[in-house]
C-alpha cells in the first residue's frame, strides 16, 4: 500500500473516532433487574450510613463507590452544613442511635428500584428515599433524600 492510500485511510479513522461520543459507548452501562443483586441489603445499608454520615459519625468517602457524582455532592453539602451546626452548638460527632423500620419498595421500571427506609430514634422517626439504577452490572444510588 502506498503512504498517501495508508494516509488516506488515517484521516478517514481519525474522522470516524472523532465523531464517536465516547459516552455511548464507554459511559455507564444500564443493567436489567434480573442480572443485579436483591438490593434490599444495599438500601438497609446505604440508610445507615448516610444517617451516620450525617450526624458526623462516619466518612463520606466510605460509600463513594455505591452513589452517582451528583448524589456525592448533594450528600457533601448536607455534611459541611451539619458539621457547621454541630460546631456551632459546640457538640462532638456522635453514633446516632436508631433502628431500621420498614422498608418498601417499588419498580418503575427494569433496572431501576425506589425505595424508602423509615428510620426511628428516640426523638423522631425519619424517611430516606432512595432511587437505585443497575449501571455496570451493579447498583448505584442516584438519589438519596433525607425528610
Amino acid at each position: 500500500m502506498s503512504t498517501a492510500v495508508v494516509g488516506a485511510i488515517d484521516r478517514n479513522v481519525h474522522r470516524a473516532y472523532a465523531r464517536l461520543d465516547t459516552e455511548e459507548y464507554f459511559g455507564r452501562q444500564p443493567a436489567s433487574t434480573r442480572t443485579l443483586p436483591d438490593p434490599a441489603p444495599l438500601l438497609e445499608n446505604l440508610t445507615r450510613c448516610v444517617v451516620e454520615i450525617l450526624a458526623g459519625a462516619r466518612d463520606l468517602e466510605q460509600i463513594a463507590r455505591w452513589v452517582s457524582d451528583d448524589v456525592y455532592r448533594v450528600l457533601l453539602k448536607r455534611v459541611v452544613l451539619a458539621a457547621r451546626a454541630r460546631h456551632a452548638k459546640g457538640q462532638a460527632p456522635q453514633r446516632p442511635a436508631f433502628t431500621l423500620g420498614s422498608v418498601r419498595v417499588c419498580e418503575p421500571r427494569d433496572g431501576v428500584v425506589e425505595a424508602v427506609v423509615v428510620v426511628h430514634n428516640r426523638a423522631r422517626s425519619r424517611a430516606v428515599a432512595i432511587r437505585l439504577e443497575g449501571l455496570d452490572r451493579r447498583w448505584r444510588a442516584t438519589a438519596i433524600s433525607v425528610l
